[in-house]
């Protein structure tokens, strides 16, 4: 595979924890399926994986020319984005007590049509998705190995996978789940606690990788 083994199992365990963190991403869907049902809750999993989509595609061909043309921005960019995960790591921890799962239950039912185009919009023009993309993937590349489109190209296919694996469940499943969210505040302090513990210690591994 035109891609580091173990640069790919990190990347695999470390989207898989902050994909199961309660974010906005699945806040949305959850609603969304709380509103519509599990068919809502699945096109709106399907808007925002679509925006991923684009937003990988764009990065992967844009940073594939720059880390061409100029080898050293690899580095720039990579303890430049090692910096951003840090930041939203301590963000997550600073943050855990004041952030509450809140969904609307009420208003009336939502179709999977607009389920699935809100999905696409929010994240789409989300400029927090722009720059998490740009500072996350390349994290995971070795441009050595050459290629590295395809490499954008692997890990934005298990991103989105795991997108619609974790977020998808949670939009089918919304009543069960969506309960369980609005009562277990204390098990999502610890997880937003134990994501943001590995946003530090992953950025501060990056940052010091040679």
């Amino acid at each position: 595979m035109p891609i580091d083994q173990h640069l790919l199992a990190l990347f695999t365990v470390t989207a898989i924890i902050a994909m199961i963190a309660p974010g906005p991403d699945m806040l949305f869907v959850l609603g969304c399926g709380m509103r519509g049902g599990p068919r809502a809750g699945l096109l709106a999993t399907a808007g925002v994986a679509t925006s991923e989509a684009i937003h990988i595609a764009v990065a992967s061909a844009g940073l594939a020319a720059l880390f061409a043309a100029v080898p050293f921005a690899f580095t720039v960019l990579r303890i430049a984005g090692a910096a951003y995960l840090i930041y939203l790591g301590i963000q997550m921890i600073r943050h855990r007590k004041g952030v509450q799962a809140e969904v609307t239950v009420g208003g009336g039912g939502m179709s999977g049509r607009r389920a699935y185009l809100n999905g696409l919009l929010t994240n789409l023009l989300n400029p927090k998705m722009v720059t998490f993309t740009i500072a996350f993937l390349p994290q995971f590349i070795n441009p050595q190995l050459g290629q590295v489109w395809v490499q954008f190209a692997i890990l934005g296919a298990i991103l989105i996978a795991l997108e619609f694996l974790v977020d998808g469940t949670v939009g089918v499943l919304a009543g069960r789940i969506g309960g369980w969210l609005r009562r277990r505040h204390t098990a999502r302090r610890r997880i937003d606690v134990a994501t943001g513990g590995v946003f530090i210690g992953l950025g501060v591994r990056l940052a010091v990788e040679q």
